[in-house]
């Protein structure tokens, strides 16, 4: 049994009301942070992205070598890490505590040998520094608050120029870098500062909503744009031409300037609210630039057509917490996370997010009916029905937090609370079980109902379509069952618990199959079988994906490490039949992305 990866697709940007968010660009890909994990995505193939996961604490900014080699990002604590970014190893070139606290930004120079870091430390806001060794490049002083943003020119004579709180710029010659002047131009906080890839120029936006440009060489203030924003101004990007800026606000457009004429050329408006503040924006290509919804939807303009984005880039913004494949179409699938959000993949790994009121809070389960419905469960005590590409009308409300969902061949939806497990059918509830003991998983084939308890018990009832009839008990499990999954026939049910075992059980017999899964090292999360219910699909809270053989107990494939944080769902994406030596299975968990792995089984 051996698996390769064969596709990633990547969650979106963090965003935080009334703070920027740091994009940047190499060879048409964009590269951005999302919690402790760098992400550089392809714009035109949602399946081709890559991560990197070294980091401990969140991370708030990464930028690419202008060789391309090398990726550097930076944290939360104040650490710059620079990574090969040539082939899967991701290997780690160097990695340097630079200031005592967040970092903001960070910036190569033209010979990708040498970085400046800022953001808000205690002894100081910057450092400049070399990649491959960490030694000083000179000094980065002169501003009394956090440095939001830094830029450097490409061409000797090198310069760099600073952007903070104090609402200043600092403009540094070098290498090495060192103070030369002061300039005054906002009279808010300034943040972002960015330099023409041609060096002759730099431009600065800030919450003041004005622009202006200065002179590269001298840094000399050249003048202000016209027509500036209405609202607190993000972040700008220059095209690769050196003609012309992009610009970004929380009036909710973005607007793109010819650079000698200083006036606006074109001007996208997004929306109206919150959710189309645009707090980030980059050049990725001559002709396409990407801003940043507060949403987290990622706008690809083409500034050669139309006033409206020609495409929409979606993703999970927080950890996955759910996942199935659609009933409708198993090439396809729907993933549910803790911000409440469900999103819809097609083939290519394309997501949308449902139209219509969706859930308030983390999605805590997702089933489909054998009528081909879809159902819904969050943390705002709703269960929620889907149709297509859309929430429908229809909510339930929960008797309690709703932890897990089931459904039986009458289309019943059975619903795991705090103390009880009520069954929906047309949104009224028709039958009501109290075990007696706290419900913790729920799986369900035919009219047959298995749930898991705390107790370390699976209790297994008959669903007559009014109500529960026990059938059995099921005591192999050593921990809490925290998931369960009957195999597609019917036959077997494999129950997950705490302690890191799945335990495969004899449906019929109510008998032990193995206990030889036992692998994980900590809590199952998620379990998912092959079609021809011969393998089983587990993941854990260690990080690990393991895929167990009915007919080979003994043996296994481990994907360790498939999800940093923890995986929270799995499921097989295709099968081709009982005669399929191979399968696609999907895990995703808290770092919010989707990998997609090809598995070919034991001979």
């Amino acid at each position: 049994m051996s698996f390769t990866k064969v596709a990633l697709y990547p969650a979106n940007p963090t965003t935080v009301r009334g703070v920027y968010t740091k994009l940047s660009a190499s060879k048409e890909k964009i590269v951005y942070t999302n919690g402790k994990t760098v992400f550089i995505r392809d714009i035109a193939n949602p399946a081709l992205g890559i991560t990197y996961n070294g980091h401990v604490q969140s991370t708030t900014v990464a930028r690419v070598s202008p060789t391309g080699y090398y990726c550097a990002s930076a944290d939360t604590s104040g650490t710059v890490r620079v990574w090969d970014t040539v082939g899967e190893g991701q290997t780690l070139k160097g990695e340097y505590k630079v200031i005592s606290g967040k970092i903001n930004d960070l910036e190569w120079d033209g010979e990708s040998k040498r970085i400046i870091a800022v953001g808000d430390g205690k002894e100081k806001f910057g450092h400049a520094f070399m990649f491959d060794s960490g030694s000083s490049t000179g000094e980065i002083i002169g501003h009394s608050k956090v440095i939001n943003a830094v830029a450097i020119r490409h061409q000797r004579p090198f310069r760099a120029a600073t952007a903070g709180d104090d609402n200043l710029i600092i403009f540094h010659q070098g290498a090495p870098y060192r103070y030369d002047k002061t300039i005054k131009t906002h009279t808010k906080f300034v943040l972002d500062v960015r330099y023409a890839p041609s060096g002759d120029h730099f431009a600065s936006v800030g919450s003041d909503g004005k622009i202006f440009l200065y002179d590269g060489k001298l840094g000399e203030t050249l003048g202000e744009f016209s027509e500036s924003h209405t609202g607190t101004a993000y972040a700008l990007s220059w095209s690769p031409d050196s003609k012309a800026i992009s610009t970004c606000s929380a009036d909710t457009t973005v607007k793109l300037w010819d650079v000698e004429t200083r006036k606006a050329t074109t001007t996208y408006t997004l929306g109206t609210g919150l959710q189309y503040q645009q707090v980030g924006n980059v050049w990725s290509s001559p002709d396409t630039i990407v801003s940043l919804s507060f949403s987290g939807d990622l706008n690809v303009f083409d500034r050669r057509s139309g006033e409206k984005p020609v495409k929409v880039l979606h993703g999970p913004q927080k950890a996955v917490t759910s996942a199935i494949s659609n009933p409708a179409a198993p090439e396809t699938f729907f993933v549910g996370s803790a911000d409440g959000r469900v999103l819809s993949y097609d083939f290519k790994g394309e997501a949308a997010p449902l139209t219509g009121q969706g859930h308030t809070n983390l999605v805590s389960g997702l089933i489909g009916t054998p009528d081909g419905r879809v159902f819904t469960a969050g943390y705002d005590d709703r269960v929620r029905e889907v149709d297509g590409s859309g929430f429908t009308t229809s909510v339930f409300i929960t008797g309690s937090q709703p932890k897990a969902l089931a459904a039986t061949s009458d289309n019943t939806v059975f619903v795991v609370g705090v103390e009880t497990v009520e069954a929906i059918r047309n949104n009224q509830k028709v039958a009501e079980l109290r075990p007696g003991a706290s419900a913790t998983a729920i799986t369900a084939t035919g009219s047959l109902i298995a749930i898991g308890f705390g107790d370390q018990k699976v209790r297994l009832y008959n669903w007559d379509g009014r109500g529960f009839q026990e059938a059995g008990v099921l005591e192999a499990n050593k921990g809490l069952v925290s998931a369960l999954a009957f195999s597609p026939d019917g036959l077997k049910l494999a129950a997950g618990d705490s302690s890191g075992k799945v335990i495969l059980y004899d449906v019929a017999k109510r008998e032990v199959i193995t206990s030889r899964w036992s692998f994980h090292s900590a809590r199952v999360n998620a379990l998912s079988w092959t079609a021809d219910s011969l393998h089983c699909a587990s993941g854990a809270l260690d990080t690990h994906i393991y895929i167990w053989s009915v007919q080979k107990p003994v043996k296994n494939i481990a994907i360790k490490n498939a999800v940093p944080g923890g995986v929270n769902a799995v499921l097989w994406l295709s099968d081709r039949g009982s005669e399929s030596k191979e399968g696609r299975l999907a895990g995703t968990g808290v770092d919010a992305a989707i990998k997609v792995w090809q598995v070919r089984f034991h001979a």
